[in-house]
């Protein structure tokens, strides 16, 4: 069953994104006194009294412009529109009704949907003169709130999921894939979340830096659900100029941060890059599950081992993730994005996978037959036992005798013959080394 969605309509700088951000409980959209800082359309799953739905932010509408950014805006809009089962039509209760307004107001009235006019900015009496300018527009009574402040989004919410269709599933679901896209500008991560779709959900120009946002979609396939987040282009720092590009790299790392596995897509055109290692270490350093997706392949001019060197140059640079598949795609034409997802499942099982105590010990003892610890002036590394203490990522606790007697290419030895039996392609392995007796 589909969750209940919610979307958030209005003109540019009414406070959209500020009251999008009040009710996810975290600051997910960009904030700005700039029109039109929001993009695209940006979904979160929201929860008020136990309800979970889908709450999507969108771009500020224009009827009446031409501008070819604005359009893709009201296009983001009027898709949202479309999946909507309640609208939030967000007024300025400090400037008052608009001619946008009005304009706004007509398109809303034929939609057909349940839409709940809210009056923003109203942080107290003296502000809320023209809140009756809004009647005017024959939406019903204005709810009075201000995004900023807080006020009033209780009485907006009890309001919102009355209005939510009794066949739509409110339960909370916690086996949802999370999958954070990401890599830097105009590599192709929003073409590959809309070929996914099968429609325009993030706008795609080639100048990069279009999406600012982490974006959430939720799709399902075959029997998994997932949660894409396409995020904005990591650039180098000295290429930041705007506080808005600032900020979409916050949400790129905040985006990392809540998946379970990232796809880091390459531009095939040009490579590994220095930024794809650093977004990569990033990733693996918060312990994601990796795929490495070499997008953009079916315009690579190719000869007979194009794509085995390309896999060695991303092999040697990124040396650090060598457990993470790569695929070479092409995002613009849909060329095995079925496959991508065979990885998915594949690397969401190995982040949850567990060992038992007794076939972890058995693999040890067998390491250490086969290849004895270093020792270090008559001092020889003993290994007690091990054990798995979590998964997402896998994470192992080894008893020894001395930590300084484990080297790092012992380490990565047992680390290896642990992968040798069980895999984990895709997953980032932890070892903890403790003392006896720790």
């Amino acid at each position: 069953m589909e969750r209940p969605v919610v979307c958030i309509v209005g003109r540019p700088n009414v406070g959209k994104s500020t009251l999008f951000n009040r009710i996810a409980g975290r600051r997910i959209a960009i904030t700005e006194d700039t029109p039109g800082v929001t993009r695209d359309r940006i979904y979160t799953e929201a929860e008020w009294l136990n309800k979970y739905f889908t709450l999507i932010d969108t771009g500020g509408l224009e009827p009446e412009s031409e501008e070819i950014i604005t359009l893709n805006i009201r296009r983001q809009a009027e898709i949202a529109i479309e999946t909507a089962d309640v609208i939030l039509f967000v007024v300025d209760g400090i400037d008052g009704l608009t001619s946008t307004d009005r304009d706004i107001a007509n398109i809303l009235r034929k939609s057909g949907k349940e839409v709940l006019l809210v009056c923003n900015k109203i942080d107290s009496k003296k502000s809320s003169d023209k809140i009756f300018e809004f009647y005017e527009l024959g939406i019903g009574d204005p709810i009075l709130i201000s995004a900023e402040q807080g006020l009033g989004i209780g009485d907006l919410l009890d309001e919102v999921i009355l209005h939510f269709p009794e066949h739509k599933d409110t339960d909370y679901n916690e086996d949802i894939i999370k999958v954070a896209v990401i890599g830097k500008p105009n590599v192709g991560k929003s073409s590959l979340i809309n070929n996914i779709l099968g429609e325009d959900r993030v706008i795609v120009t080639n100048i990069p830096g279009t999406t600012r946002d982490a974006i959430d979609t939720y799709f399902t396939y075959g029997e998994d659900e997932y949660l894409f987040i396409d995020t904005a282009g990591l650039r180098r720092k000295r290429s930041i100029y705007e506080n808005i590009e600032r900020y979409s790299v916050v949400r790129t790392l905040a985006a990392v941060d809540r998946s379970d596995i990232c796809i880091l897509m390459i531009d095939g055109t040009e490579g590994i890059t220095e930024q794809d290692t650093k977004i990569a270490g990033y990733a693996h350093e918060q312990g994601k599950g990796m795929i490495i997706a070499v997008n953009k392949w079916d315009i690579v001019e190719k000869e007979t081992n194009t794509s085995r060197d390309m896999e060695r140059d991303i092999r040697n640079k990124l040396g650090f993730v060598p457990y993470a598949p790569i695929i070479f795609i092409s995002a613009k034409t849909g060329r095995r994005v079925s496959r991508l997802f065979e990885l998915l499942k594949v690397v969401n099982n190995n982040y949850d996978l567990r060992i038992s105590t007794g076939v972890l010990n058995d693999i040890i003892n067998e390491a250490v037959i086969l290849n004895q610890p270093p020792s270090d002036k008559g001092n020889r590394l003993k290994i007690y036992y091990g054990t798995q203490v979590a998964t997402r990522p896998p994470k192992f606790v080894i008893f020894i005798n001395k930590r300084e007697l484990m080297h790092f290419s012992y380490e990565r030895y047992l680390e290896n013959q642990i992968r040798q039996y069980f895999g984990f392609e895709g997953v980032p392995i932890r070892l903890e080394f403790r003392e006896k007796g720790d």
